[in-house]
This record gives structure tokens, C-alpha cells and sequence, in this order.
């Protein structure tokens, strides 16, 4: 059921309990907005945008900073990386590379969750066959998996699929699930159109908490804000900023990510991705970490 209410500054439209306020130029291009809100909703090309990385050659600068509580920093890494892909194959060089502090551990391994993430993500090590870039029935998930590599699941669930319920968190319950009815209530959506940076024509959705909300209301929030860019013409998403917090005790996170996409043919791809994070969990100690990815020269 969708009713609108317009007004001299906007127009707003409710979808379910979502209030969906609408510039004038999107109102002039006719946007289907319940079928925006669906696609969004279901949407898995941000998370295929990474799983293409497992099939193409590509390079990348590294920037890893692990602070201190002072927020200085007590562990580095600097690097240039090239995956290579070989008759169904990838495997990495280390083009470059300089640390500092405690990076690694006295074995070789990663002393830091976070550079256990980063390397998940764009590292490869040994040689890898047989992947895909396919994204049906694969979406991240935590059944089967216990410890460090549920935690890995979970926040692949965060970042790949912000705004759906993340299981196996302490407390947190649906909080996350932002499209849900009862939480969707919380927040106010807006649709705009506007030129990205380069010049191309998008609609920025652009998910915000009410002002209104009460103390209470305010601690049952998971994210702070969440801007993205679509493609106006194939709806595909050109660029990804959200911010997210929790805290409950045994478990608390304070999260920014920025994702910036390029094509590579008919590939969507990343090609800068930004990350500040805070996170504590029970018995694993707090982090705090800082990188930047940069990927160029695809093929």
C-alpha cells in the first residue's frame, strides 16, 4: 500500500512504515518507487562487486593502521599487491611490502582481526581454484561456522548486506534488519537525483534515523547512516557510504565504510574501498583499525 503526502519542500511517500521522501526531480522522472525500495532491498550486486574479484587480475595498494587507544598508531602495514589469474587459478604476489609494530605475530600470522578481514577480502594466499563470481544461494552466512570464522561471516554480513538481520550477534536480535516494519520506523528514507563526480546521473538513497527519536529509541539503532549511488540508467550501484554502531556490553562496534565502484567490462568492481573501525568483543580485547584498498589495472 503506498500513500503520498506532498508539501512545498517535498514530497513523501509512505511504503509499509517507510517514509520515502522524494525530490522533485525524481518525481518528474517517474521513479516507480515501490520497485526502487524492492530492488534495494534485494539487492546483491554490491556483494557480487566483490565476489568479481575472484576472477579477474588485478593490482592493489594496501594501507593497514592498527591504533592504540590514544588513537596513535602501534602496528602498520604498507604494500603493493598483484593477483594473477592462471587457468582457473588466482594467487598473489607481494609486490612491495613494509610493516611496523606488531603486524604479524612471531609465527607469520596476523596479530589483528582486522588485518585477518582485509586479507579475506583481497588477499589470496597460496593458489585458489575453482571459484565463481556467482552471488545466487551464496550470500554470506554463519550456519556451520563457529568462532573466529562465524565472526568473519558476521561481518561480511555488515558489510556486504547492510540493513539485513545478522544472526549470532549477543542482543541484537532484528536490529539490523532495517527494511523490517518496526525498525524501518525508526529512520527516515530519501531518494534524490543527482550527478556522481565523474558526471554520471544517479539516485542517491540515503537512509537516516528520525531526530525525533527517544533515548531508547536511539540505543535499539545499528545504522547511524547509509548513502548510496545507483547508476540511473542500470540501477547498479556506483557508490556505498554507511556508518554503523552497536553496543551491549560484551560486544560493541562503531563502524565507517566508503566503497567507490568501477567497471571492468561488463563487471561491477570496487576500486577504492575506506574502513574506520572500533571493536570490542569478550575475551578477544578491543581493535582499532584503520585501511584503505585501492584496485587499478584489471584485466
Amino acid at each position: 500500500m503506498l500513500a503520498t503526502i506532498t508539501n512545498a519542500q517535498d514530497t513523501t511517500m509512505y511504503y509499509g512504515n517507510m517514509p520515502v521522501q522524494l525530490t522533485d526531480v525524481v518525481i518528474s522522472n517517474k521513479l516507480d518507487v515501490p520497485a526502487f525500495i524492492n530492488r534495494v532491498k534485494k539487492d546483491t550486486s554490491f556483494y557480487k562487486a566483490f565476489k568479481n574479484l575472484r576472477i579477474l587480475q588485478f593490482t592493489s595498494l594496501n594501507s593497514i593502521q592498527m591504533l592504540n587507544k590514544q588513537g596513535k598508531t602501534q602496528a602498520t602495514l604498507q604494500s603493493k599487491t598483484r593477483q594473477v589469474i592462471d587457468n582457473g587459478c588466482r594467487s598473489m604476489q607481494i609486490l612491495d611490502e613494509n610493516t611496523s609494530g606488531d603486524f604479524y605475530t612471531k609465527k607469520g600470522d596476523y596479530n589483528y582481526y582486522t588485518a585477518e578481514l582485509y586479507a579475506s577480502l583481497f588477499f589470496t594466499t597460496g593458489s585458489v581454484c575453482g571459484e565463481s563470481n556467482t552471488v545466487q544461494g551464496k550470500t554470506p552466512s554463519t550456519k556451520g561456522k563457529s568462532g573466529l570464522s562465524k565472526h568473519k561471516e558476521q561481518l561480511k554480513i555488515l558489510f556486504f548486506n547492510p540493513g539485513q538481520k545478522i544472526p549470532g550477534i549477543p542482543f541484537m536480535g532484528n536490529k539490523a534488519a532495517i527494511f523490517d516494519d518496526d525498525v524501518a520506523a525508526l529512520y527516515d528514507f530519501s531518494i534524490d537525483y543527482k550527478d556522481y563526480y565523474n558526471g554520471q546521473t544517479c539516485y542517491v538513497f540515503t537512509i537516516k534515523p528520525k531526530t525525533t527519536l527517544t533515548s531508547s529509541q536511539k540505543n535499539s539503532l545499528v545504522i547511524d547512516e547509509m548513502i548510496t549511488w545507483f547508476d540511473a540508467a542500470t540501477m547498479e550501484i556506483v557508490s556505498r557510504s554507511y556508518a554503523l554502531s552497536y553496543h551491549a556490553g560484551v560486544y560493541d562496534f562503531d563502524v565507517s565504510m566508503d566503497v567507490q565502484m568501477t567497471k571492468v567490462g561488463n563487471l561491477l568492481v570496487p576500486h577504492t574501498l575506506k574502513y574506520k573501525g572500533n571493536w570490542f568483543a569478550f575475551l578477544k580485547g578491543r581493535e582499532r583499525g584503520v585501511f584503505t584498498a585501492t584496485l587499478f589495472d584489471f584485466k
